[in-house]
Order: structure tokens, then C-alpha cells, then sequence
């Protein structure tokens, strides 16, 4: 029987199936591949452990997988069977380390479908040692786009993994993270023959690293509206969050879309951290480079909770977070549900957002410039000089409160826009462009900068100043200390009203270019708190209306 015994021994041995040659598997070898899952903004390790024995065909996910990734099993199978690779005949058992943190998307795919092979002896087990593999397969083997690119790799960076393999779509992205050796794929199969030593994966272009300029809407378009023209000037100076007031048409709007025309653009470290959001968002093509235009985000006045400051089933960035040093621009301000209003105090004292779950914690950096618009009255035309208005006194009073008092605290600045004359709407003179005003906003901010740079304060804005910084560059004069005492006795200024008009007036001086705060910066700053009196006091003033 001797044909027999080679029958035996040929099964022993198990020879299973081809990439261009005659590979020996080596039954029951563990395969480690490295990959990684996004909690909120951070990036995780997660090893992925592949067994593979000859047994009953099985294909086992173990590690605390959600639907998505559980679901990988039947996409890993079908791009290995379209490279040539049939695991029906073997026991695939995967596990997801460390297996008490739960794994979501579909970023697993490569990983799994690689360690497989190690596990059967197609791919060598150093060809994937220290490479953070992700990518989605598709049914042909075809690598998908994955959002998070940008968080994953800067995440491997401070881990110390130097090699990572991605999709070919996120080429973009993948090329602004230094420090990571990154390589490109579109199929499967280009992978395993790069790993057996054949034709090397392609990196990322150069020219990946553009920059990316948005149109932005001009200045000069407004008619009128001198005060709110310098008040947006001042907010965009120091970065402060702006509150506009007035009657319907009054162009609140309009200059609210052209404040991120006159901000300075984004540095690479603050661009690439806005790319990093907006990535783990999903809101990234695969044409999106480095945008240097701050983002600029006006979501709907029925905007909820979650879709103001994240959360979520999945934990994704909120508006607030997707504006990070950029603009968030609420219209109708006064409209929006109570529960998302209050929701922005904390995000707005302390720059990021931490959305607590059962089993999950994560945070979002979210630092944008806040501004708000609203009506001064349920009907809009109360104090705008035309009498029209019908409102009660007790509707206004309830419609003002919907804006509590911690909530207007922490918005710096306050400025009544009137109705526009219509002589100046058909004069058809604008005020200056945008890059006029935008070439002062920068010196004021350079200022800023310096300051930061020699070390005197601990932050780059005067809008987030902390206190021992308001001690150390605003001091008062006698004449400034006089003004402000005068508005805390008048006005009932809470003490965060009070730090606020301090870096308000910090700025105003830097925009005048003064090393001192002097009494007239002090007095602009107070007078841009018009709305403290009328939540203090109870009833509408017409100094706050019109």
C-alpha cells in the first residue's frame, strides 16, 4: 500500500493553493498583523491575531466586534478568492487585542486578510512585523477610502510604528503626516506581491502637500453697518465669540459669512488638526489637500444636542469640533432647542468637548469663534424705528430669556445692528474688502504671537487668555480701572463678564498698536457688554434694541 502512505503524506504536508507558485502551509501558525481603531479623535493599537488550522471550515471573529467589523469575514473572503486564495478547507480563527474594547468600521479588512495569508505561509511573517495595515476591501479585492486617515497615522506616530499601508485614496491626506513611512494600494493583490518581494508599493506625491484656498465672500459687499463691520474686526483680532442682534434684513448673515474671510490663515499645525476632524467625520474627499481658509460651519436652528457638541451612536465630532479654529455661526440663535444651547457653555469655557457613555469616553478638541444672531423680539422689529413692532412686553422679556446669562457671559462681544438706510443700499459704495481688514487683523494677531513666542503669556489669542495671563499684559490705569468699576456697579458684570472685557480691551489696544490698555479701550470693550443691563435688570432697553 505503498500508494497510500504518499496519499498520507501529501495531506500531511497540505499544499493548498497558488500565487504564481506551489506554497507549503504550515497548519496551526498564529499571524500577527498591526491595526488600529478611531475613539473619537484618538487612535488605538488593536492586534489582530490570526489562527488558521485544517479542520472544518470556519471563520471565527472574536474581540468584542461590532456589525461592521463581524461582517469583514465575508468581504476578507471573497477578496482572497480573488487573488487566487481558497480557505474553504481551513478553521480561520481571528481575534481583535486587546478583546475588551469595542472595535467599529471597516478599517480591519487588510489587516485580517493579510494575517491570514501569514497564517497560511503565503506571505512572509517580517514582511507585516510593525506596519499599521488599514484599508477596506471590497468583494473584488479593491482597497475603499477610510475616514480617519490623518488620526490613525499621527496616532502610529507617537507609538514609534514607522510603516504604515493605506488605500490609495487617502494619498492626500496620508502625505501631510511626517514621520510615518507611508505606502499606497489599490488592490489586495498588490500588496501580497510588494510583501513577497516583487514590485514595491507606490508612496505618496509630493504635490499632495498643495494647499487648498476656498472662496470666501467679501467684506466689501456689505452696505452700512459701520459698528458691526468694527465689531466684527475686534472679534476676529483676538478671536472672540461675537453675538449680533437686530431686526430682520439688517445683514447679520451676511457679515457672518465674511468673518472667515478676514481671519489669518490656518498654520500647517492647526490645518492638519482640522483635517484630522473632519477626516474622522467622514467629510474628506479623496481631492482634499490642506486647506489654509478657516472652516467656517452654520448648522440649522433645529440642530440638536448631539449634532451641536457630537456624540452619537459611532462618537463623532458635533459642529463645534468640525469649526476648531474656524467659525461656528448659529442663525436664528434664540430658536435653538434650550438643552443644545446650554451644551456649548462647557465646550466654549474650555475648548474641547468630552462626551461620556456607559462604556466610553471621548474627547474633541473644539476651539472655534462663536457667533451668534438673533432678533430682539419674537416679531424682530421691536426698536428698530418703524413702530411695527407687536410684540408684548412680556414676550419680549420671555423671548430674551431664552439666552441665559452663563450663556451670554461667555460671549465676549455684543452688537446691535440697526435697519440699513435704504440711501446707503442704493449708493452702491462698500466699506473696505476683506483683505484690507484682513491685513490689520493680522498685525493685531502677530502681536498676539509675540507675545506668546517671548513667553510673557501662555496662549496665542487674547480670547483665551487665562487669568494669571489677564494679570500679567492687562493692567489698568487708574482712568481704565475707573471704567470698569463703574460698568460692574451699572451693568451687574459678573466676574467671567469682567475677564472678558479685560482681553477685549487687551485686544482693542493691540489693534491700535499700544503696549498699555488704555481708558478708551476699556470703554469700547464695556460698551460692546450692551446686553449685561438687560439681563440684569429684566426688560428691553432701547439702547440694546435699536
Amino acid at each position: 500500500m505503498a500508494w497510500a502512505k504518499e496519499v498520507v503524506s501529501e495531506v500531511l504536508e497540505i499544499v493548498c493553493w497558488r500565487i504564481g507558485t506551489r506554497i507549503a502551509v504550515a497548519p496551526g501558525m498564529l499571524a500577527i498583523a498591526e491595526s488600529a481603531v478611531l475613539v473619537g479623535m484618538t487612535s488605538f493599537p488593536v492586534r489582530v491575531e490570526v489562527q488558521a488550522t485544517r479542520g472544518i471550515p470556519t471563520f471565527d471573529l472574536v474581540g468584542l466586534a461590532e456589525a461592521a467589523v463581524r461582517e469583514s469575514r465575508v468581504r476578507v473572503k471573497a477578496a482572497l478568492a480573488g487573488v487566487g486564495v481558497d480557505i474553504s478547507e481551513y478553521r480561520v480563527t481571528v481575534n481583535l487585542a486587546p478583546a475588551d474594547m469595542k472595535k467599529s468600521g471597516s478599517s480591519f479588512d487588510l489587516a485580517i486578510a493579510l494575517g491570514t495569508l501569514v497564517a497560511l505561509g503565503a506571505v512572509p511573517e517580517e514582511a507585516i512585523a510593525d506596519v499599521l495595515l488599514l484599508g477596506e476591501l471590497s468583494l473584488n479585492g479593491g482597497m475603499q477610502s477610510l475616514r480617519g486617515v490623518v488620526a490613525h497615522l499621527i496616532g502610529a506616530k507617537s507609538r514609534g510604528v514607522g510603516r504604515a499601508i493605506v488605500p490609495r485614496t487617502n494619498e492626500r491626506e496620508a502625505a501631510l503626516v511626517d514621520g510615518v513611512e507611508v505606502e499606497l494600494a489599490s488592490t489586495l493583490s498588490e500588496i501580497v506581491e510588494a510583501l513577497r518581494g516583487k514590485d514595491p508599493l507606490p508612496r505618496p506625491s509630493p504635490h499632495t502637500t498643495d494647499h487648498v484656498r476656498l472662496p470666501v465672500d467679501d467684506l466689501a459687499d456689505v452696505r452700512g453697518q459701520h459698528g458691526a463691520r468694527r465689531a466684527l474686526e475686534i472679534a476676529a483680532s483676538g478671536a472672540h465669540n461675537l453675538l449680533m442682534v437686530g431686526p430682520p434684513g439688517a445683514g447679520k448673515t451676511m457679515l457672518a459669512r465674511r468673518l472667515a474671510g478676514i481671519l489669518p490663515e490656518l498654520s500647517r499645525e492647526e490645518a492638519l488638526e482640522v483635517l484630522a476632524i473632519h477626516g474622522v467625520a467622514g467629510l474628506l474627499s479623496s481631492s482634499s489637500g490642506l486647506a489654509v481658509e478657516r472652516p467656517f460651519r452654520a448648522p440649522h436652528h433645529t440642530a440638536s444636542e448631539v449634532a451641536l457638541v457630537g456624540g452619537g451612536e459611532h462618537s463623532r465630532p458635533g459642529e463645534v469640533s468640525l469649526a476648531h479654529h474656524g467659525v461656528l455661526f448659529l442663525d436664528e440663535l434664540s430658536e435653538l432647542r434650550r438643552a443644545a444651547l446650554e451644551a456649548l457653555r462647557q465646550p466654549l469655557e474650555d475648548g474641547v468637548v468630552t462626551v461620556c457613555r456607559m462604556r466610553l469616553t471621548v474627547t474633541f478638541p473644539a476651539r472655534p469663534m462663536l457667533v451668534g444672531a438673533t432678533n430682539p423680539c419674537p416679531c424682530g422689529n421691536y426698536g428698530d424705528g418703524t413702530n411695527r413692532c407687536g410684540c408684548g412686553l412680556e414676550a419680549i422679556r420671555q423671548y430674551r430669556r431664552r439666552l441665559s446669562g452663563p450663556l451670554l457671559d461667555r460671549l465676549d462681544l455684543h452688537v446691535v445692528l440697526p435697519r440699513v438706510d435704504l440711501l446707503e443700499l442704493q449708493s452702491g459704495a462698500g466699506g473696505e474688502s476683506s483683505a484690507v481688514v484682513r491685513a490689520r487683523v493680522e498685525q493685531a494677531r502677530a502681536i498676539q504671537r509675540e507675545r506668546r513666542r517671548s513667553g510673557e503669556v501662555s496662549v496665542q489669542t487674547n480670547a483665551h487668555l487665562t487669568q494669571r495671563d489677564v494679570e500679567r499684559v492687562c493692567r489698568l490705569d487708574a482712568k481704565g480701572k475707573a471704567v470698569v468699576a463703574q460698568a460692574v456697579e451699572r451693568r451687574g458684570l459678573s466676574a467671567r463678564a469682567y475677564g472678558k472685557v479685560l482681553r477685549l480691551a487687551r485686544t482693542i489696544a493691540d489693534m491700535d498698536g499700544s503696549t498699555a490698555v488704555a481708558a478708551r479701550h476699556v470703554t469700547e470693550a464695556v460698551l460692546g457688554r450692551v446686553l449685561d443691563r438687560d439681563r440684569t435688570n429684566g426688560r428691553p432697553s432701547a439702547e440694546s434694541a435699536a
